[in-house]
């Protein structure tokens, strides 16, 4: 289990880590700078939250461990660590669709609406490190 001590790191392949799913009270971090962009993170065992540059970018309830999070221009990709079960937002492009998978396979193809938010349900609880992907179709 992996649990990101400091709340919000740079990873040395350009991606962050984020989060921490065993912490009884709130933490965060604000204006923390990566890759020219200012993340803030709240984090404990109720909830995570990441925006960029003010923007919505990641929330699970309840909380989760997010390793090596990536974004390019059509996909998102990151590791979640959590002890229960995780419902997963993702802010994505409006009005777009996406293939997902999760831990290696292919869950389907979803749709954002207007306001770019795809939400997911994982199963966390006594499965470890949890691989999720979402790619443009």
């Amino acid at each position: 289990m992996a649990v990101v001590e400091e709340i919000l790191r740079s990873e040395a392949d350009g991606s962050i880590s984020f989060g921490n799913h065993k912490l009884a009270k709130k933490a965060k971090v604000e204006d923390y700078e990566h890759a020219g962009d200012l993340l803030k993170v709240k984090t404990y065992n109720e909830m995570t939250k990441l925006e960029k540059n003010g923007m919505f970018l990641y929330e699970s309830v309840p909380g989760t461990s997010v390793l090596e999070f990536k974004e390019s221009d059509n996909s998102v990709e990151f590791i979640v660590e959590g002890d229960e079960d995780s419902q997963i937002t993702v802010g994505l492009k409006d009005d777009t669709e996406y293939e997902v998978f999760i831990d290696g396979k292919n869950v389907g193809t979803m749709k954002t609406g207007l306001g770019g938010k795809l939400s997911l349900s994982v199963e966390l609880e006594a499965a470890g490190e949890v691989p999720v992907k979402i790619v443009e179709a």
